[in-house]
């Protein structure tokens, strides 16, 4: 996967905004990125282990550094700073956007967690 052409972080810091080559804008929420984020300490090292991360409603980016030429790493008001966003795994979250927000909202659901702090 191919860097993309641009990334630009919303003013209010609570969206980021990624265009790959040939492909319209997507537009994640912070909120999203940080409760999906690849770090061991959200995903774990196996997918038993992985955390359903509650109370992120309001979290905000505060900054994106580069990792090589193939991804960013992403830090969070809340301090959260582990996750490598690579190029694939932002794409990939585009593409499934409302399909992730789904699952995760169903998780707050089952297991009687909020989205607020």
């Amino acid at each position: 996967m191919t860097a993309p052409k641009e990334l630009r972080v919303s003013k209010d810091r609570k969206l980021l905004t990624l265009t790959f080559p040939d492909h319209r804008p997507f537009e994640l929420s912070a909120e999203l990125l940080r409760v999906l984020s690849p770090s061991a300490e959200v995903q774990g090292h196996s997918p038993e282990q992985r955390v359903t991360v509650p109370g992120k409603k309001d979290v905000a980016i505060l900054k994106i550094e580069p990792v090589g030429n193939y991804a960013v790493r992403i830090t969070f008001d809340d301090f959260h700073d582990t996750g490598i966003f690579t190029w694939n795994y932002l794409h990939t979250l585009g593409h499934e956007k409302d399909k992730r927000w789904q699952g995760y909202l169903d998780e707050l659901a089952q297991k009687g967690l909020s989205r607020q702090r």
